[in-house]
């Protein structure tokens, strides 16, 4: 077992398991299980240097503070997860009405969305158990994050995904040569028919909220985010101010692991405060938003629909830690229109960052923010794509429309330009 893994522990009960004790969540209560790091053993055993200057250019640099084994795998995808870009925007953040806006790109990602991170920590665990089969519940992008990691090393992989995905998300499953079964239902029941299957057949289970060494790949983008941002222990921005950050919300589970990694690096000493995080929900998604406002714990399932497949969920599976996420921070749960979502994705292709509706969702959130005074001008901000425009072109074109098709001359161009 990894030196660093020393057990769980329940984010409700707070009961603490070992390592070898249980694999998904809290028998007592089901509630997810937070990884424990022997944090002494890193202190002494890894340096803030030793990260900062690795030319690792993955969420692998990281090792020291993952609950996994190295890989060790040739050069394939997933060794490339991770360490996605930060762009600046002098025109957006004009057009907002802030001093200083970043966009951290997870479009970049091998397969394009945030979710290869917490895939590929899960197979690398799945390699070390010997876990003969992965299976997710998938509204596409995690499936296809589990499916091409997979991929990479030659495991076998198995996706319920919600017959209601969309055509580009089911068609990278397939091409990764994952087995595919399209579910007559949504996500909830995916997800459900998921875990019976994965007890029925023994297949390891990679569910979000579930397995608790997604929360665990997640984090992994605090890490970069803390590394982009920091210089002699202070945050480089114009004002030397902390930027908050915002993100998409749907099952909990992306807010919650970037949560877990600012933590970790408190608990390390290599920061001294952890940044305001702003969950942003889909107004037709908002179970964990709802149970926010309403200044409790307790997630009341919704029956989602919203243009934002990505974050459309019933019952989030980790509703209570993302409500931590940004009450602990001093942050907040904000919803937002399908309309200002589509809004978003063009605003972002305008600074040519090209986002999926999920994606688009925490720029929307942010405006939102700047109209209910959540956040002051002057603060910086650092807003997550958590995936890429061309998994839901159906989505892109509603921001923008059709293109003109017209005739193979120049007058017709001059038609068309007047």
């Amino acid at each position: 077992m990894i030196d660093n893994f020393i057990g769980y522990k329940c984010s409700l009960c707070g009961n603490e398991f070992g390592p070898d004790d249980i694999v998904y969540t809290c028998p007592d209560d089901g509630g997810n299980l937070d990884v424990i790091l022997n944090f002494d053993l890193i202190r002494q055993t890894t340096s803030i240097d030793e990260v900062l200057h690795s030319s690792n250019q993955s969420l692998w640099r990281y090792l020291p503070l993952l609950p996994v084994r190295d890989p060790g795998f040739e050069e394939t995808p997933l060794k490339a997860a991770g360490w996605t870009p930060v762009f600046s925007s002098r025109r957006l953040s004009s057009t907002l009405g802030i001093n200083q806006l970043w966009v951290k790109d997870e479009s970049r990602n091998p397969t394009a969305s945030f979710k290869d991170r917490a895939s590929a920590i899960v197979v690398a665990k799945a390699q070390e158990i010997q876990a003969k089969v992965i299976v997710t519940a998938s509204t596409g992008n995690a499936g296809a994050a589990l499916a091409g990691m997979a991929a990479a090393v030659g495991q076998k992989a198995v996706i319920f995904a919600p017959r209601s995905a969309p055509p580009a998300k089911v068609a990278q499953l397939l091409i990764y040569g994952a087995k595919v079964f399209l579910v007559d239902g949504s996500y909830d029941d995916a997800f459900d028919l998921t875990i019976q299957a994965a007890q029925e057949f023994g297949w390891y289970c990679r569910n979000t909220g579930y397995n608790p060494f997604t929360a665990e790949g997640k984090k992994t983008a605090a890490y970069e985010i803390w590394e982009w941002g920091m210089k002699d222990g202070k945050w480089q921005t114009e004002n030397g101010k902390t930027p908050v950050v915002f993100v998409s919300v749907g099952d909990g589970n992306i807010i919650s692991g970037i949560h877990k990694g600012f933590k970790d690096l408190l608990a390390l000493g290599w920061i001294h405060e952890i940044p305001r995080i702003f969950g942003v929900q889909a107004e037709g998604s908002a179970a964990i938003a709802n149970a926010f406002q309403a200044g409790g714990e307790q997630i009341t399932p919704v029956s989602a629909n919203t243009i934002a497949d990505s974050i459309s969920v019933d019952l989030p599976r980790d509703g209570v830690r993302a409500i931590r996420a940004a009450a602990e921070t001093g942050g907040a749960f904000i919803t937002v229109s399908d309309d200002e979502i589509i809004t978003a994705i063009a605003e972002l292709g305008k600074i040519g960052v090209f986002a999926e509706p999920a994606g688009a969702a925490s720029l929307a959130g942010l405006r939102s923010a700047l109209r209910e005074g959540l956040v002051d001008p002057d603060t910086p901000v650092l807003v997550i794509n958590t995936g890429s425009g061309l998994k839901d072109v159906n989505a892109a074109m509603s921001a923008v429309g059709e293109a003109p098709i017209i005739e193979p001359s120049l007058k017709a161009v001059r038609q068309v330009i007047k």
